[in-house]
């Protein structure tokens, strides 16, 4: 695996952009400059990230998200062989 997150990533495994072994590593998301625990999903190319509403879900059971526009930054968490060894 190589040492940049990918350019796109989500957390719900039933999207095509689900990554388990980028997330399994860790992946932490600097939005507009300030750390951000709850994004869904990012998209580093088109600059905007999803975040969840709350605890509102939609008739489906998926939590409901908003699109926010934005310099997104991704990053690793831990090392590449640490992960692994752990």
């Amino acid at each position: 695996m190589s040492d940049t997150p990918p350019d796109r990533l989500s957390v719900n495994p039933r999207s095509p952009f689900y990554d388990e072994a980028a997330l399994a590593r860790g992946i932490g998301i600097r939005f507009k400059g300030v750390e951000r625990n709850d994004v869904e999903e990012y998209c580093v190319s088109e600059g905007w990230v999803r975040v969840a509403a709350g605890r509102a879900l939609d008739r489906r059971g998926n939590p409901i998200t908003f699109k926010h526009p934005g310099v997104v930054e991704p990053y690793f968490k831990t090392e590449g062989a640490a992960a692994t060894d752990a």
